[in-house]
């Protein structure tokens, strides 16, 4: 899939669906009057591509070997390793009611820790080759239980002066606190029903405006961090990696040895490796 024809997707992402994340991105205070069904549900939905709108999120953001740092920031900027769908729409009168999930890949929510952001988005779009999703895109058969995904995991790395950091916690995605058809249902409706309030915005307006894409990237929620990874911001000349593994196939030691000697390409993966400009 190339990366022409993604521009034409729409991009979102989840927001708090792995626990711990939003309190170690120093997040947590943003969602407080968010309300919530479930204690254990994600915060919302966020935009961080909108194809042809003429706000900054008109900007395609996503690259698969590079992220350039902001230059005027009051913030830190971070890796947040992810897993993303790739998904076609199902419309019925202006309203989404049903999203196909055809893809998943490894994905880098490259965020700004901005105090003063009023909207999630604001942190998360900064230009072009400000986030990351790496070209080796799996397909899915079925995004239920007993399907491709059940035994794949998610770590990530940062190499800074020729040396190999754990990033993120090894997590599987099973262990995402909303997944299959739980989260492919949550997804449907916060698409239908999320309200411009707080930190978040009018999904269904943005959909709208956007001229009602066919498909949509959406990241589905960062893992938590290492107390490396929580602690340490990017910066120029860094290498990170997101990888999404199949633990059925290589081991979370396997994929660090094969990284730390430069492989890039490993069977049953999908790996982001990207450059700190």
């Amino acid at each position: 899939m190339s990366k022409k024809h993604l521009k034409e997707f729409i991009g979102f992402g989840v927001a708090g669906n792995f626990a711990h994340h939003l309190v170690q991105a120093g997040e947590a205070d943003d969602f407080v009057n968010v309300k919530v069904d479930d204690e254990n549900a994600p915060k919302g939905i966020f935009p961080f591509y909108l194809p042809g709108s003429n706000s900054f999120l008109g900007t395609y953001p996503l690259s698969s070997d590079t992220i350039i740092s902001p230059k005027i920031t009051n913030g830190n900027l971070q890796m947040e390793p992810e897993v993303a769908l790739i998904c076609d729409f199902v419309y019925k009168d202006g309203q989404v009611v049903d999203i196909q999930p055809n893809f998943f890949t490894a994905y880098n929510d490259c965020s700004i820790r901005k105090p003063d952001a009023k909207k999630i988005s604001e942190k998360k779009n900064w230009g072009e080759n400000t986030k990351g999703i790496s070209s080796q895109i799996i397909p899915l058969d079925k995004f239920e239980k007993g399907g491709v995904m059940d035994n794949y995991y998610i770590a990530s790395f940062l190499k800074r002066d020729g040396k190999l950091y754990e990033y993120g916690e090894d997590s599987a995605v099973l262990t995402y606190n909303y997944f299959y058809t739980q989260l492919k249902k949550w997804i449907i409706s916060k698409l239908n029903t999320q309200q411009d309030d707080g930190p978040l915005e009018n999904l269904s307006k943005h959909l709208k405006d956007c001229d009602y894409p066919k498909a949509m990237i959406i990241s589905i929620g960062a893992t938590s961090y290492t107390k490396f990874g929580e602690t340490t911001f990017l910066r120029a000349g860094d290498e990170i990696y997101v990888c999404v593994y199949d633990k059925s196939q290589n081991s979370f030691d396997d994929i660090k040895m094969k990284l730390a000697n430069g492989e890039t390409t490993i069977s049953g993966s999908s790996i982001l490796y990207q450059n700190i400009k």
